[in-house]
């Protein structure tokens, strides 16, 4: 029955996938890009100025600042998808796979540009803090409660379900392979800390964010670093390994140029989910003075989390296959183990407590995102405290279930809400190009940027946040 489902899914991924999400994610992207002028490449120092800004006058100790937001959103993208997702990427794809994530991250800045900028826009007071995202544009500037409420229905199962049981999955295989420890004992593990966090709320996950975050992907990036410098012989090769088999003509013939775009778009878009519609729901719960600002720190999110996060992966991998290791039989995070293993005496030990740390922050990154979707349906607590036991089932599931089942169930379902929410941003572009612009000109007149609804006063009716 179970291997009956996962046939029925990958034929529907295959067909979702095929045509219509890669057609959005570059076409949109390519827009987005060509419409804000490339903000993502001429306004990267930008980025990085504002990621250290305070979030303005009127920000309390409640309030969760504009480098926690970045940490929530981080979280939820630092995960499996940077470790074993790339790993599953480079076996099921070749090395071409890790060229089309580059360019699906370089043409996804401005996506994550637009999709985190609305956010901002069109956010709500949520007692002491702020909630927004896709179902909030959806509806507020859209009019269509009915689609907002199926994609709050839809990034709810995905988040809090499908990818945190591909979360636990990963970190279930990566501690049985450098442990010996069983699938359902890590499970219950697992399950029993997030029980703990998510029960705290929405701040405690941001506090938890912006501790682990920064210290995990510094320590792996590190042994990347070392890994490729111990091997800097073998860089040109692994280069020329990915650009033949992203565009070679014997892989051109051999059909496995389409392999390579699909499972690097799809395992890029796990990974960095730009477009897709979650970030944003962490961009509107900043304090901050203007929408552009946690726009760009989003978008700096994407760089942080494929070109140097996954990119790190990927030269593990590479360099372990460079070095004549052509017979894999691994896959997933396993895979990425044994590579850095290879390296790095005892270091799947390292791996190991790594992905704990990268995908347990995904986990509760991930029920963030459920969270705040559920506010839009019912602020009653008993959905909420249900959401939570379910989102607990969940990575109890996942870390008994198979790697392929799992990463199915996440691919379709991330796919389904990419599509809704790119054609959302599409038609809402606009809004945040003008608020683009406001950024610049107060930016150039030499003012720290301070947006108002009358900004943009054909929607500063629906604007109730920035009174």
């Amino acid at each position: 029955m179970v291997e009956f489902i996962t046939n029925q899914i990958d034929w529907l991924n295959n067909l979702l996938w095929s045509y219509i999400i890669i057609i959005l994610l570059l076409g949109l992207g390519l827009f987005f890009t060509i419409r804000t002028k490339a903000v993502q490449f001429r306004l990267f120092f930008e980025m990085l100025k504002v990621m250290t800004e305070s979030a303005g006058k009127g920000r309390s100790k409640k309030h969760i600042s504009p480098f926690q937001a970045f940490c929530i959103s981080a979280a939820s993208r630092v995960g499996t998808g940077n470790l074993a997702g790339v790993a599953i990427a480079i076996t099921s794809g070749g090395p071409g796979a890790v060229f089309w994530m580059w360019l699906i991250a370089l043409l996804g800045g401005a996506s994550s540009f637009i999709e985190s900028t609305l956010a901002q826009i069109y956010k709500v007071h949520d007692k002491d803090n702020f909630r927004g995202g896709p179902a909030y544009y959806i509806e507020t500037a859209l009019k269509q409660r009915g689609l907002a409420i199926v994609f709050v229905v839809i990034i709810s199962f995905t988040f809090g379900f499908a990818f945190n049981a591909a979360q636990a999955n990963t970190i279930a295989g990566a501690c049985e392979k450098a442990f010996g420890l069983q699938p359902l004992h890590i499970g219950l593990f697992l399950t029993a800390i997030t029980g703990l966090v998510i029960f705290g709320g929405i701040k405690r996950i941001a506090n938890i964010s912006s501790m682990v975050v920064p210290v995990m992907a510094g320590l792996y990036i590190l042994c990347a670093l070392y890994v490729i410098i111990s091997n800097i012989t073998l860089v040109p090769k692994i280069f020329m390994m990915i650009f033949e088999s992203a565009f070679g003509i014997k892989q051109f013939l051999g059909g496995t140029v389409g392999g390579a775009l699909m499972f690097g778009i799809k395992r890029g878009l796990f990974s960095n989910e730009a477009g897709m519609g979650s970030a944003p729901n962490a961009a509107a719960t900043a304090h901050t003075t203007h929408p552009v600002k946690q726009g760009l720190i989003q978008t700096l999110g994407v760089f942080f989390d494929t070109i140097l996060i996954c990119s790190a992966t990927a030269f593990i991998v590479l360099t372990y296959v460079a070095e004549g290791h052509t017979e894999i039989t691994e896959s997933g995070i396993q895979l990425t183990q044994t590579a850095l293993q290879a390296h790095i005496p005892g270091a799947h030990v390292f791996v190991a407590i790594c992905i704990f740390l990268f995908a347990w922050s995904s986990v509760i990154g991930n029920y963030s995102y459920g969270e705040i979707n559920l506010a839009f349906i019912s602020t009653k607590k008993i959905y909420l405290y249900i959401f939570r036991l379910m989102v607990l089932a969940f990575v109890l599931f996942g870390s008994l279930a198979s790697m392929n089942t799992v990463w199915a169930l996440a691919d379709l379902t991330m796919g389904l809400m990419a599509v809704i929410n790119m054609i959302a941003i599409a038609a809402l572009s606009g809004t945040a190009v003008k608020a683009l612009n406001d950024y610049q000109r107060q930016k150039k007149a030499g003012k720290d940027p301070i947006f108002t609804k009358n900004i943009i006063p054909e929607i500063s009716k629906d604007l109730a946040c920035w009174d």
